[in-house]
């Protein structure tokens, strides 16, 4: 390894599995100090037994007091990456006011209460770096029965925008990911779930120009970028890591 992120204290939350964790994973890999968080202690054991140089935290993105308990026991941040959320499957006619407000809390406002308690520490230093996870299914591109997902994810790209502005001033850079289909266990769920899995992992699959998904290893290089020094005069962009899909 190139060692591109020696000694940077990072920050990922969903980081028990999916893009996450290959995100959380390859940070270390590259020399970062990684504190790897997730609603799901279990998962977040499996990680650190498998790497041990990886702190890990229980935590609730969503819950304003939690974050800010979490807040308190971190020193120094040079990166938070925010990949927390979840994906409704539906139009306007099947998102109910309970699914409308679970998804913005979950994919939305997980990354406000991260950013908001975060953000003083990188301050303290004149300096940071924010990596928000969002999708093409956004204000990017319009995908069907991705109604209320595709809203939050659109709001993750504005807010990214907001933050970039705000504090570029301060050596605080904010960047988004807009991933494609990806091959993660929230996908294999999704699939399962639906009446004919076989079919839909075949329409998934399908609409992918590349023809197939993509890894969470293949967000996770693009993370790893940004995380970087060598994106240093990039702030206030999405970048689709998608196959293609938007072309």
């Amino acid at each position: 390894m190139n060692q591109r992120l020696r000694n940077k204290n990072i920050i990922v939350t969903a980081a028990g599995q999916g893009i996450g964790k290959a995100t959380a994973i390859a940070f270390c890999n590259e020399g970062a100090n990684v504190i790897a968080t997730d609603l799901n202690k279990k998962t977040l054991i499996d990680l650190n037994k498998e790497y041990p140089k990886i702190k890990v935290f229980t935590l609730d993105s969503t819950d304003y007091n939690a974050v800010k308990a979490f807040a308190k026991t971190i020193d120094k941040v040079d990166v938070l990456f925010n990949a927390v959320g979840f994906v409704h499957h539906g139009t306007i006619l099947d998102c109910e006011e309970k699914d409308w407000d679970f998804s913005f809390n979950v994919n939305i406002k997980s990354m406000y209460f991260m950013i908001k308690l975060i953000i003083p520490k990188m301050l303290e230093v004149n300096n940071g770096n924010i990596i928000n996870i969002a999708s093409v299914a956004s204000s990017i591109k319009g995908f069907p029965f991705r109604f209320v997902y595709g809203a939050s994810k659109a709001a993750i790209i504005g807010l990214t925008k907001s933050i970039a502005a705000d504090f570029v001033k301060q050596n605080i850079r904010c960047n988004a990911i807009a991933p494609g289909t990806v091959h993660t266990p929230s996908w294999e769920g999704r699939v399962s779930a639906s009446k004919d899995p076989v079919q839909a992992k075949k329409d998934f699959i399908a609409r992918q120009p590349m023809g197939r998904l993509g890894t969470p290893e293949e967000i996770a290089s693009m993370a790893v970028y940004l995380a970087s020094n060598e994106s240093l005069f990039i702030t206030g962009n999405t970048f689709s890591v998608d196959g293609g899909i938007t072309i």
